[in-house]
């Protein structure tokens, strides 16, 4: 079978761009296909820095015959309706439709229609130049001089205008192949801006810029090897990684891995080539997140460390060169090396003036005063300044200051929970924020927290305190590190859940994809640190909590806009206007009720997808949760208790039971039917029903008692003992007797047995 192979060349293409474009592609050119009615047996997409490549096989030559019947209206309809039919089924006349009976609808006309398959040549050059045209990059240009004004032509070519093509950087050829693996393959031609599709492509460009006669992927990847592309970008990975690894080795030291560096070298080398540089030592005094982050965000290299070491790092980098020098590629380790010196130096100028005294300090005094900060210590310094230039955080949500308030009344109340010190959990939230005022921070976001705790060690704070403001951040996605210990754990929740609040009280919660404040985030973040790290917590009353924090801060901003305006427009004379807004002014008020129970939906929703990660089933969460669940650490321990518990021969069975009397009871309720308040003993005439009536009483009490004392596994067990009661019950006992007050006497034992039930789960959701 034939097999297609699609080339398109172009200027570089940004590294983090070319995965996706490759991936996108694919799916595009395959779906086409398919949709076209071809099928092929395999598709793999290539990408390097200038080409995204598509290798299909086993692709059909053409695609099969079709054939169709459409229904047309009654042989009686009127004349437009048979029109429409004609016109849609394309037939000329009535004569060529045939007429079939229905014995309920009566006769009706149906056309066939047998549409003969096309050659895979033509669908393919149909297909592809709209599926270029239209592709959808992040950032796309226009050039060539198609692109120039409509009606303007230069060399012959035509301006287009807003109609040339769009691509990510200039395109420069397309190469289009297709044909059985071992004959000769056809060209498929088309064009686009003047680019028509060949079978010539291009090596590298410095080393190999001569055309290249392509025939089939075969000899088209090898040919570009030969002419130093590396097709394959996971063996350009590949490569890299042992290389700078060997390299290391060879100079006593080991590579610090980066993957997402990695992956982002991989795209910017056609034909790597891996050499070591270096800076002065006096350089290491920086801490080593700085250099590493200097190096890697300037000039895309890795950093090394002495053989052995787990910390610092040594004065060696690895660079990665797309040019096989001939000097052995010493001018491009000295070039490389030169600019790293230069970054390290602002990296150094950076943290040394982060140590210093800021030069306003009188200016600070108010802020200082207002924080309990200690103005002659670096990081107080500018945390106080952060205060007093009235920084931003939300235009709705005040500053960063006020939001440090917040932050530092909710930390103390969740103390309480968490058993953290308070004094200590209330010093490492004035000092959380105050990295985002250093020039380290300013130049490198990425270390925020990490270069908080770095300042806050020098100047001699609690190690508690110091790993607790690079801890808020955390955890930082679903496989981050959760916060140290107790004064850390206190103050990430109460950032996290003052990040939540806040945005929710202002209404800007996720939509379906877009989550711009990362607040999915947020919210798994709490969710990790309650049930990882053992914390009992209302989280309605947090919320609350924290809402009237927010709402103090809105309120105060609305009387506030409502007295400027005021003021306007008592000095205007516009008494109606004035009355309006006094009438407005302190009436506004955010439903806490609603917020809280809308949050807290949020957080059930993440607790869903957490657990589920750890392998619980969809149905028995769904059986524990409730709409009021707000302690989400009991939650996960009866997800737990339940699904060992259902697993067990007797949970089977009492499910099966409970299920039995819980769907009768419910179909009897749905009927109206009468179902007595509780059991009478007197209307118990049978063994049976005696016999359950009693070992529910017994499970009953049980079960609470270890619920209480949040046992859920023993309350499972004291359930499990109703097991035989309930099957015999069904075995003896017909619960729609005709006596109405026994039958409502049966019901209510059926009710008992839910209720019963229910103290742990609701077993009607659980299914098997």
């Amino acid at each position: 079978m034939p097999d297609l192979l699609l080339e398109l060349r172009s200027e570089e293409i940004p590294a983090r761009m070319q995965r996706k474009a490759a991936g996108d592609l694919k799916k595009l050119v395959t779906d086409a296909l398919v949709e076209r009615g071809l099928t092929y047996e395999g598709a793999r997409e290539y990408w390097t820095p200038r080409r995204l490549t598509l290798d299909i096989r086993g692709l059909n030559a053409r695609s099969a015959d079709v054939r169709e019947e459409k229904k047309g209206p009654r042989t009686d309809a009127n004349e437009k309706a048979i029109e429409g039919f004609l016109r849609g089924a394309g037939l000329s006349d009535i004569s060529q439709a045939q007429i079939v009976s229905d014995p309920k609808k009566g006769d009706f006309y149906i056309a066939i229609v047998n549409k003969p398959g096309r050659a895979a040549e033509d669908i393919i050059a149909e297909v592809m130049p709209g599926i270029i045209r239209g592709f959808a990059w992040p950032k796309s240009m226009r050039s060539g001089p198609a692109s120039m004004p409509k009606g303007s032509s230069y060399g012959g070519i035509e301006g287009k205008g807003s109609e040339s093509l769009r691509w990510v950087r200039p395109l420069q050829s397309i190469v289009c192949l297709f044909g059985p693996e071992h004959d000769e393959t056809k060209v498929i031609p088309f064009e686009i801006d003047g680019i028509v599709a060949g079978n010539i492509t291009y090596g590298h460009r410095f080393h190999a810029p001569e055309a290249i006669t392509v025939r089939r992927f075969e000899d088209y990847s090898a040919n570009l090897e030969k002419a130093k592309v590396i097709l394959d970008a996971e063996r350009r990975k590949d490569i890299i990684l042992h290389d700078a690894k060997d390299l290391a080795f060879a100079n006593g030291l080991d590579l610090v891995e980066d993957e997402g560096l990695l992956e982002e070298v991989c795209g910017l080398v056609e034909w790597p080539q891996v050499l070591i540089g270096t800076f002065e030592e006096d350089y290491l005094e920086i801490p080593a997140e700085i250099i590493r982050l200097t190096i890697k965000t300037n000039q895309k290299c890795f950093v090394t460390r002495p053989q052995g070491a787990t910390e610092g790092l040594s004065n060696r980098f690895i660079l990665v060169s797309n040019i096989e020098a001939k000097d052995g590629g010493k001018e491009i380790m000295h070039g490389n090396g030169k600019v790293v010196r230069a970054r390290l130096s602002d990296a150094k100028h950076f943290w040394t003036r982060d140590q210093g005294d800021l030069p306003d300090l009188d200016t600070l005094k108010d802020s200082a005063a207002k924080f309990d900060l200690d103005l002659k210590k670096p990081l107080d310094q500018r945390m106080a300044k952060l205060d007093a230039l009235n920084v931003t955080f939300h235009a709705k949500l005040g500053t960063q200051g006020e939001r440090v308030e917040r932050i530092r009344a909710l930390a103390t109340e969740i103390a309480q929970v968490t058993g953290a010190d308070v004094a200590l959990v209330d010093r490492a939230v004035v000092l959380a924020k105050a990295d985002l005022r250093t020039e380290a921070v300013g130049e490198f976001p990425e270390l925020q927290g990490l270069m908080g705790r770095k300042y806050a060690a020098l100047q001699g704070e609690n190690e508690s305190v110091a790993a607790a403001i690079e801890d808020h951040w955390k955890p930082n996605g679903p496989s981050d590190r959760l916060p140290q210990d107790k004064v850390g754990l206190t103050v990430a929740l109460a950032d996290k859940l003052d990040t939540l609040v806040c945005f929710w009280a202002i209404d800007e919660k996720p939509t379906g994809s877009k989550d711009p404040f990362a607040l999915r985030r947020a919210a798994l973040g709490v969710v990790r640190m309650i049930l990882e790290r053992n914390v009992r917590a209302s989280l309605r009353e947090i919320v609350l909590f924290a809402l009237t924090r927010v709402e103090d801060h809105m309120r105060d901003a609305e009387s506030d806009a409502d007295f400027e305006a005021a003021s306007r427009l008592d000095a205007a004379g516009d008494s109606e206007a004035l009355e309006r807004v006094i009438e407005r002014t302190y009436l506004s008020r955010l439903d806490g009720s609603v917020v809280s129970r809308d949050l807290l939906s949020f957080f059930h929703d993440r607790l869903k997808v957490y657990l589920r990660d750890l392998g619980a089933r969809y149905d028995l969460i769904e059986a524990v949760l409730t709409p009021e669940s707000d302690d989400l650490l009991m939650v996960a321990r009866r997800v737990e208790a339940l699904t060992a518990f259902v697993t067990d021969q007797d949970g089977i069975n009492l499910l099966a039971g409970t299920k039995r009397a819980t769907q009768l009871l419910a179909a009897e309720e749905k009927k109206g039917t009468v179902v007595a308040n509780s059991v009478s003993e007197e209307l118990l005439k049978l063994d049976a029903e005696k016999a359950l009536y009693a070992a529910i009483k017994t499970a009953s009490a049980d079960a609470a008692k270890a619920v209480e004392a949040e046992d859920f596994r023993s309350a499972m067990q004291a359930l499990s003992t109703l097991r035989a009661p309930v099957d015999k019950f069904f075995e003896d006992v017909l619960v729609n007797d005709e006596d109405n007050a026994i039958r409502a006497n049966r019901l209510a034992l059926l009710k008992a047995i839910r209720e019963a039930t229910g103290t742990v789960a609701d077993f009607s959701k659980i299914s098997g």
